[in-house]
């Protein structure tokens, strides 16, 4: 029986294995779907397919620069305690050292990467993990920054994870501590913005109606002219930017500075420059809809398989 490439990808979807495994599949079954998925199983390839539905939140947020390319990672697994596992602590870093060298343009790209330093894919690679830990394990999403200074801040093992890229005419072991700080201050406050001309006219206009409606249900603040109102209101937006917007924001370490004072501060004490360009942060299982898992069900499940 002839197959597609159509069923390639079909079969692959199912079960999770790379495309040329998939293939090879397909032609030792004759192109049928269910005995290649049989094949596949047999071989122990996809032993992780019912393991593929699972909730996985956990895992670890991971951010380093390799070779001089910033990286951050977030890959999930189902438990805290595989998060903290060495084998797959070193399953991520191998993932952002793979995105570091490969340079992939999304996430269906840097799974069909040469893991680093092996001949398996990061697909491939994901699933022998699975095998290993007996967990559902997602490589679930990356940035990469070139150029520039990359400075790395992984908070709580792997809770959180922030890049921050810098653009200086400075070494980059001179930046360093000034970086982490603005890392840390990212990872602690998660600002909305990075500064306050990325703010859009929608954003104001949407925070300035709440504002006005707030002091509309207020006695104190409804008997008060519209005018005096609008002045209020336009204070609370200044605080908005304090409050949302990264460079404006009261520098943790030091009240009396923002995070844009503190940047000009250490660049002038260092005899440089230093710009904040851009940074990335992830939170470990941050949108991820978490749900109770039905342990009975799994058990039987597992029983009559």
């Amino acid at each position: 029986m002839a197959f597609t490439a159509a069923d390639v990808k079909n079969l692959r979807e199912k079960t999770g294995v790379g495309m040329m495994d998939c293939k090879k599949a397909l032609a030792a079954s004759d192109g049928d779907m269910d005995k290649a998925i049989e094949y596949l199983r047999e071989k122990g390839l996809a032993a992780s397919v019912k393991k593929a539905d699972r909730i996985a939140a956990e895992g670890m947020a991971y951010a380093a620069v390799v070779n001089g390319v910033g990286v951050v990672v977030e890959v999930n697994a189902e438990t805290d305690f595989v998060g903290k596992n060495e084998k797959f602590v070193d399953f991520v870093k191998g993932v952002a050292a793979t995105v570091a060298a490969a340079n992939p343009a999304d996430l269906d790209a840097l799974m069909e990467c040469k893991y680093n330093g092996t001949d398996l894919t990061v697909l491939q690679q994901q699933q022998e993990m699975v095998l290993v830990i007996g967990e559902n394990i997602k490589v679930r999403r990356f940035a990469r920054f070139e150029g520039g200074v990359c400075v790395p801040y992984v908070h709580a093992g792997g809770k959180i994870g922030v890049l921050v890229n810098l653009d200086t005419d400075l070494p980059a072991e001179k930046v360093e501590e000034a970086g982490k700080d603005v890392a840390m201050q990212i990872a602690a406050l998660n600002p909305r913005f990075w500064d306050k001309t990325q703010v859009t006219q929608d954003v104001l206009d949407e925070e300035k109606k709440i504002m006005m409606a707030q002091m509309e249900n207020d006695p104190k603040m409804a008997s008060k002219p519209e005018q005096v109102r609008e002045k209020i209101v336009l204070g609370k937006l200044n605080k908005f930017y304090t409050e949302n917007c990264l460079l404006q924001q009261e520098f943790v370490k030091d009240g009396d500075l923002t995070v844009e004072k503190y940047l000009a501060a250490a660049a002038k004490s260092l005899g440089g420059t230093i710009t904040f360009k851009d940074a990335v942060r992830f939170e470990k299982g941050e949108g991820i809809e978490k749900k109770q898992e039905n342990f009975a069900e799994e058990i039987a499940s597992m029983v009559k398989g």
